[in-house]
C-alpha cells in the first residue's frame, strides 16, 4: 500500500495494487488514511520514545494516554493494575490522576524491575499510590499477590503492557479478566504490531502474534467480555476512529 499526502490539493491518495482512491483531508476517510501512514512513521522513527510524565519516560502514544485518562476519570476505579513497568512513567501517570481525583492506587507488575527504575519510582512523590510486584505477570503466585491487594467491592481496571505475544497476552487476559468488574475494562495494548510488520524492530509473525489477536481470541472464548472502544465524550471534528497504537484493545466486561 502506498499513501501520498498532497497538502496543496488537500488530498490523501491511497494506492493498493492497481486500485487508487483519493480522499479529501477534511473527511473522516482522509484523516484515517493519513493517520495510518503517520502511525507507521511514528513506529519507524521511535516517536513514542520522546515523552515523559512528571519526570519519568512514558513509552506510549500521547493520544492513547489521553483517551485512557478519560476512561479512568469516568470509571474512577479503586485499583489500576498494569503489567509491564519499564521506566515507570505510566504508573506515575495513573497515580497522578488518582491523586487529582482523591482516590485510587496502582499496582505495577514486571518480570524485572531494574534497580535504577525502582529507585526512581520509589523516590517519586506519586509512590504513595503505587505498589510494585516483581515477577512474571502470568505466574500463579504473582497473580495471587495482585488479587490479595484488591479488597472486596473495589472497582478494578487492568492494562496489559508487558510481553506482547499472542500467547502471553491471552494468558494475562485469562488471569486478570476475572478481577475486572462489570462495566470496567481490561486493556490489551500495542495491537499496532499487526500494522507495522515489516518495519524496524518487527518480526515476521507480527501479523498474527500480537495483543489484538489475543483480544479477539479471548472474547471468543469468554462471553462475559466484548471488545468495545470507549466513546468520544467530545468530538466536533470529522474524526470517526482513534489514532492509536491500541486497536481493539479495550475489552469490556459486560456480565
Amino acid at each position: 500500500m502506498i499513501t501520498t499526502i498532497d497538502e496543496e490539493r488537500g488530498e490523501v491518495i491511497v494506492r493498493n495494487g492497481e486500485t487508487e482512491t483519493r480522499y479529501s483531508l477534511a473527511t473522516a476517510e482522509g484523516f484515517a488514511a493519513a493517520s495510518r501512514a503517520w502511525l507507521r512513521a511514528t513506529w519507524d522513527s521511535k516517536y513514542v520514545y520522546s515523552f515523559a510524565w512528571m519526570g519519568r519516560p512514558v513509552i506510549q502514544l500521547p493520544e492513547d494516554m489521553i483517551r485512557l485518562q478519560e476512561v479512568i476519570y469516568a470509571l474512577k476505579p479503586d485499583v489500576l493494575v498494569e503489567t509491564g513497568v519499564a521506566h515507570g512513567g505510566s504508573l506515575i501517570f495513573y497515580a497522578s490522576l488518582f491523586e487529582a481525583m482523591g482516590k485510587g492506587r496502582v499496582i505495577g507488575v514486571d518480570i524485572e524491575i531494574r534497580p535504577h527504575n525502582r529507585t526512581a519510582i520509589e523516590a517519586h512523590e506519586m509512590k504513595k499510590r503505587i505498589e510494585l510486584i516483581e515477577g512474571s505477570s502470568t505466574a500463579p503466585e504473582v497473580v495471587d499477590q495482585v488479587r490479595a491487594l484488591i479488597q472486596p467491592g473495589e472497582t478494578v481496571l487492568v492494562v496489559l503492557d508487558s510481553n506482547h505475544s499472542k500467547g502471553h497476552v491471552l494468558d494475562e487476559l485469562r488471569a486478570y479478566g476475572p478481577m475486572v468488574n462489570v462495566g470496567s475494562y481490561i486493556v490489551a495494548t500495542d495491537g499496532i504490531m499487526e500494522q507495522v510488520k515489516g518495519g524496524p524492530r518487527t518480526a515476521d509473525d507480527w501479523d498474527w502474534n500480537n495483543p489484538k489477536a489475543a483480544a479477539h481470541a479471548f472474547v471468543a472464548e469468554d462471553k462475559r467480555f466484548v471488545i468495545e472502544e470507549p466513546k468520544f465524550p467530545f468530538n466536533e471534528g470529522v474524526v470517526a476512529e482513534r489514532v492509536t497504537y491500541w486497536p481493539d484493545a479495550f475489552i469490556k466486561r459486560i456480565a
